[in-house]
């Protein structure tokens, strides 16, 4: 019983790190105990994300899109170029999630009626409910996954998370070696 539970403790990144112990003792390995791991819980959270919108006909980058849009407030639309500035959407692509949208009625383009140049991209109804449904579920989805942790552990760790995303930026900053 309690080897069992040693071995279901032990994970794959101690297993690494225990290795590289022996093959090379004169390695600091400290880090794959957090980015390891890290990297780890984000391909099994992107793997449950994924699942979950592409249950409702959606893609992840048009889910991006439709919450951006949402985000926005009434009357719930945005340029291009506004959709890329807005945090979770690249601006590789944005035209072929709005075709993609487009074509299956969750937004229209619209032209400003001052400058027939700018084009929006605006939520109809249809894509505000279907928004409004699937993030709802994202948030469930992602509350479950978290279920294992406090409410104080997971502030502690976004708290962590957004000091390691400023120390992996300032990283770049540095010199190498």
């Amino acid at each position: 019983m309690a080897e069992r539970r040693a071995t279901a403790e032990r994970d794959a990144v101690a297993t690494v790190v225990e290795d590289w112990a022996r093959e090379r003792p004169e390695l600091d390995t400290a880090p794959l105990e957090v980015l390891a791991r890290l990297h780890r819980s984000f391909l099994r959270y992107s793997t449950r994300l994924t699942a979950s919108i592409e249950r409702h006909g959606l893609s992840v980058a048009g889910f991006d899109v439709l919450t951006a849009l949402r985000r926005s407030g009434r009357p719930y639309r945005l340029t291009a170029g506004q959709l890329a500035d807005s945090g979770l959407v690249s601006s590789a692509g944005v035209t072929l999630r709005i075709d993609r949208l487009e074509k299956d009625g969750l937004i229209v383009r619209e032209r400003d009626a001052e400058d027939r140049r700018v084009v929006y991209s605006r939520l109809t109804d249809e894509g505000l409910a279907k928004v409004d449904e699937v993030f709802a579920e994202h948030l469930d989805n992602e509350r479950r996954m978290l279920g294992g942790m406090s409410p104080a552990e997971c502030r502690q760790l976004a708290r962590l998370l957004h000091k390691l995303e400023h120390s992996i930026l300032a990283s770049d900053e540095e010199p190498a070696g």
